[in-house]
């Protein structure tokens, strides 16, 4: 693989839509199934080692600290998290956009992201102190992203339009099977947070597996590697809003909804335990209660993302279910914020997953629609998906004060329905998409 050329200046999309190579060209062919296949069990492990220690093992750990600061130590780790998400995701994606490696251009950032993610994992098991564990879960944040941007940017690479509904809404169930997986992980180690990192380590390994066996990726030949400028290369991070509009839209919708759905899902461990006193209302530890929760919303979800995606190919549109998914996620907020109890969280979780099931798979499809060019696929995605990122930063910034000043968690929760409610606004604002 060779990095002495690095991201140039943004192509004109014209002279790119056909492609000059295969890797540039639009896709035309349907994929295989044991393609899809890789790259759902990549997802799977990236989201397992990703929410296994974000739902429950780093606030263990953030109580094993410190109890009475356990908050603010989630939020200042997940923070710094999602700061290093934000520049590392469309980062490594623009690296990988003009790797030349004879393995492909997505590929070796998988493997290595992978490897990165695994060692800072085994080494957060042993963190002695807060910032220590800060570092560490940043370095995770680094690999994941390493691997999340190849592996996004790989399906508009191979997969054509009318599929990506059906291939979008498979990769989110390998996103919420790894989100589940995570929650058993954590579970199951009955509270012991540094057995829970290595099983996470070795699950974010074994689901680049068959993906490194069977990816198709299409090597770039040097010779279509724009030339590397730094100032061009760093203008190339700005998508303009005034010549890609509906890029922008995407952008914006995807952050607000994006918000919304953390919010909600920052403190639901403090949330069963401290608003719903789960253990004396109903005799269910809050760690198990999350795993119920997650495995509710899970199933959901994979269904929801599976038929929403297939549905959104058939019809030929994408907005009219984004907007309907979006409602459906901020019915799931009001759901928390008006019945703080154990059927309330049940019934939230069922709601939420079918609109977040829904709402992965088609607005991923959406947003593939709007990239402004096949050369920077991995740096408009990861562009994208710092959208994603942000709101680790904003959600713990939003959220504590609410819970600890401005009402608890019943307005916490109606605050994340509205800015929730402000997403499906603005997807009437993308015009070249359906």
């Amino acid at each position: 693989m060779s990095l002495s050329d690095l991201p140039g200046p943004v192509p004109d999309p014209s002279a790119l839509r056909g492609g000059t190579t295969t890797a540039l060209a639009e896709p035309v062919e349907r994929v295989r199934p044991l393609w899809t296949t890789g790259v759902v069990l990549v997802n799977l492990g990236i989201n397992a080692a990703f929410f296994g220690p974000l739902q429950v093992l780093l606030g263990q750990q953030a109580a094993h600290f410190d109890e009475s600061q356990k908050e603010a130590i989630l939020a200042l780790v997940t923070g710094c998290g999602a700061a290093v998400s934000m520049v590392a995701n469309p980062l490594f994606g623009a690296f990988s956009d003009r790797t030349t490696s004879r393995f492909g251009r997505r590929v070796p950032w998988v493997v290595m992201g992978a490897i990165l993610g695994a060692v800072a994992l085994v080494a957060l098991a042993g963190a002695p102190n807060v910032a220590v564990m800060t570092l560490l879960w940043c370095l995770v944040q680094a690999g994941a992203n390493a691997m999340y941007s190849a592996i996004t940017a790989a399906i508009p690479d191979r997969v054509p339009v009318p599929q990506r509904g059906t291939v979008g809404g498979l990769a989110a169930m390998g996103q919420t099977v790894g989100i589940l997986f995570g929650a058993v992980i954590a579970a199951v180690v009955a509270g012991n947070f540094a057995v829970g990192y290595w099983l996470c380590a070795a699950a974010l390994l074994a689901g680049v597996v068959l993906y490194l066996f069977k990816n198709d990726d299409q090597p770039l030949p040097p010779g279509e590697r724009p030339a590397f400028k730094l100032g061009k290369f760093l203008a190339g991070f700005w998508v303009s809003p005034k010549r890609y509009p509906d890029f922008a839209w995407a952008w914006m919708t995807r952050l607000l909804v994006s918000t919304g759905n953390h919010m909600v899902t920052l403190y639901l461990l403090f949330f069963l335990s401290d608003a719903v006193h789960l253990k004396e209302t109903e005799g269910i530890d809050p760690e198990f209660g999350v795993l119920i929760l997650t495995g509710l919303y899970a199933v959901t979800v994979i269904i929801t993302s599976v038929l929403g995606g297939r549905l959104s190919d058939r019809m030929g549109k994408r907005k009219p279910l984004v907007i309907a998914s979006s409602i459906i996620i901020a019915v799931a907020s009001l759901i928390l914020a008006f019945a703080p109890t154990w059927i309330g969280g049940l019934a939230g979780a069922l709601v939420l997953g079918i609109g977040f099931g829904a709402y992965l798979a088609v607005d991923f499809a959406l947003i593939t629609q709007v990239l402004p060019a096949a050369m920077d696929r991995g740096k408009d995605l990861g562009v994208i998906n710092i959208a994603n990122s942000l709101p680790q930063v904003l959600a713990p910034l939003i959220a504590l004060p609410f819970v600890r000043d401005w009402g608890g968690y019943v307005s916490l929760y109606i605050a994340a329905a509205v800015i929730g409610l402000l997403g499906a606004v603005f997807v009437v604002k993308i015009k070249s998409v359906d």
